[in-house]
């Protein structure tokens, strides 16, 4: 019996990682049909929305089965509570992605070269976090998880700056505000992006160590005393 609920756990962990590599293609490839007004990527990465949908039910199921008909306790209890919100946190990241998208085809179709303000650093450091908070839960690395929510603040604020830059020009400029609307919209999916991934830091967190970690608060909070290894 043991054995069978190992299989099926580290069945689901393989599902999750999937997940987590559709989600991570669909924000890389919608981030370069933005900037490069490409229709036809932009549209693959709308098209590929229904398999997130379909891999997110059958992470639903599985953990279900797992909490229904086993009894997990202390870091398994804990890896199948993480998985139920990280699968609806990449779920959510593959939405903000087809948004992105969406945006990149109304530049496309626009056939102008618009600036992108801030959106390129915006977009590399977003992809970072996201790739990092995924591998720190395919490695089990605490460390990697900090280095992300230590990001965070970094788009949060890069986000601000550029939504005040493009509505002061859309003020003085009546021309601008299509381009405005698209440009704060890829903006802000991008940061949502990135709380999002920060949310998955966080969860990879509470899976090793038992703690519950919200943004930076907590770790400010063991700076000097370090990050441990994780709990049995």
């Amino acid at each position: 019996m043991k054995r069978h609920f190992e299989q099926e756990l580290e069945s689901l962990k393989t599902t999750l990682i999937k997940m987590a590599s559709v989600a991570e293609e669909a924000v890389r490839l919608s981030i370069k049909a933005c900037l490069e007004h490409d229709l036809e990527l932009a549209k693959r990465v709308i098209d590929n929305e229904d398999r997130m949908n379909v891999m997110e039910i059958e992470i639903d199921n599985a953990i279900i089965d797992l909490l229904a008909l086993q009894q997990p306790v202390a870091i398994d209890l804990r890896l199948i509570l993480a998985a139920q919100k990280i699968n609806n946190d990449l779920e959510r990241i593959g939405d903000h992605a087809v948004n992105i998208a969406e945006s990149a085809m109304m530049f496309a179709e626009r056939k102008e070269s618009a600036p992108l303000l801030e959106i390129p650093r915006m977009s590399e450091i977003a992809e970072l976090m996201l790739r990092d908070a995924i591998d720190s839960f395919i490695h089990q690395d605490p460390e990697l998880s900090t280095e992300v929510l230590q990001k965070d603040d970094m788009i949060d604020q890069m986000n601000v700056r550029l939504v005040q830059e493009v509505v002061q020009k859309m003020k003085t400029d009546m021309k601008s505000v299509d381009w405005g609307i698209d440009i704060i919209r890829v903006s802000r999916n991008l940061e949502r992006i990135a709380d999002l991934a920060t949310n998955i830091a966080e969860e990879v967190i509470f899976v090793l160590q038992a703690r519950v970690v919200k943004h930076q608060a907590d770790i400010k909070r063991t700076e000097h005393g370090g990050v441990s290894q994780g709990l049995p």
